[in-house]
């Protein structure tokens, strides 16, 4: 159980991508160099130069909430480079066939900035290696893609995902102190959620009095009914657990909604990518003096700004002097004195920690 530190009160479509594990390092090279925390960047108006541009997007499954929003944060950020004058967007559908035709199509299309989620992996390289030859600039954003820079790719942008760990294992440290621990995620052996996976057991391991419950990640396809069918399994097995790990607000929602339904004690949270719901749903319980230990780290949407904007400078000639790993900000924090937003007015999926304003999103949710 918790040794308590300051708690006065007591959640798309299925998909295989176990062949991208060899393909994606979520992590590996940014402890290495320099990271910049998720925020507004560079202006990339000094980077636009005048050459006409036609961005490619190519998502290798793009039907979640955060895929749409990083869809609005791209065209946004475009927008403020006029010589930009188309943006192509496709959407695999998770499969991976497919998402190798979707950039051989844009080279096709003519793009000169290609921005991709290389959800694939290793499986993408040789679709990518010839879109570099083509003489196209090429942008793997969010992941680590194995390869060669300048070969393979031309820069990658990426989220580090080592120090968004050390940030959640030291929080689970100081405010949580013992416990059993479970990570639910995407679907069984995506490359995200097993490097991720990897990244918080390695920053936990000072820490053996936090303890999982599995060996491995608890899968759930970012799907909400999945979600819960898995958390009902869990309290089944154990009981309870102390903490849980999540990277998406749905499947963060669906876990404390099955826990209520079990009329069991919430278990701590610490998050990544959280939304309006969840964030509404503990401030909610804050004002009841009810809430549960929560730490959730967002402004993951902003990182395909930061892949434009690296991408605008290659073909450009511009210069960008950002690094190329990010890690996620610190959106709420329950002992750190940070509370969520929360706006009633807008969808519950909605992410507020990047850039769009209201109207836009709520734009986004209209689609």
């Amino acid at each position: 159980m918790f040794e308590k530190r300051g708690w006065a009160g007591s959640l798309p479509r299925k998909f295989t991508l176990a062949t991208a594990m060899a393909g994606l390092l979520w992590a590996g090279a940014a402890s290495a160099q320099e990271t910049v925390v998720m925020g507004q960047g560079e202006d990339i108006s000094k980077m636009c130069g005048d050459k006409p541009t036609i961005v490619g997007l190519a998502d290798g499954f793009g039907g979640n909430t955060w895929r749409k929003e990083v869809v609005a944060e791209l065209k946004d950020e475009a927008a403020k480079c006029k010589n930009i004058t188309q943006i192509i967007h496709t959407d695999a559908m998770g499969d991976p066939a497919k998402a190798n035709s979707d950039i051989n199509s844009l080279v096709a299309q003519g793009v000169n900035v290609l921005i991709l989620f290389p959800d694939f992996g290793e499986a993408q390289l040789p679709a990518l290696r010839a879109a570099v030859e083509a003489g196209v600039v090429v942008i793997p954003y969010n992941a680590t893609l194995v390869g060669e820079q300048g070969v393979d790719f031309s820069y990658n942008v990426y989220q580090d995902h080592n120090a968004n760990a050390r940030k959640w294992a030291g929080w689970l440290d100081k405010n949580v102190g013992s416990g059993s621990l479970l990570y639910f995620s995407g679907p069984a052996g995506n490359s995200h959620s097993t490097a991720v996976d990897a990244a918080i057991r390695k920053a936990l391991s000072p820490y053996p009095d936090l303890k999982f419950l599995e060996g491995g990640y608890i899968a759930t396809n970012w799907n909400p009914a999945e979600t819960q069918k898995a958390t009902a399994g869990v309290i089944a097995k154990y009981g309870t657990v102390d903490a849980v790990i999540t990277d998406l607000g749905t499947v963060t929602m669906s876990i404390l909604r099955t826990f209520e339904q079990a009329k069991l004690k919430l278990p701590a949270v610490v998050s990544l990518a959280s939304n309006n719901e969840l964030n509404c749903y503990w401030l909610d319980l804050k004002k009841q003096s009810k809430a549960f230990p929560y730490i959730t780290l967002d402004g993951t949407t902003l990182t395909v700004r930061h892949a434009l904007r690296r991408g605008m400078a290659e073909y450009q000639g511009t210069e960008n002097k950002e690094p190329l790993a990010m890690e996620a900000l610190i959106y709420a924090d329950s002992f750190g004195g940070i509370d969520p937003k929360c706006d009633l007015e807008l969808p519950p999926d909605a992410d507020l920690s990047g850039m769009l304003t209201p109207d836009q999103l709520k734009a986004v949710f209209a689609q």
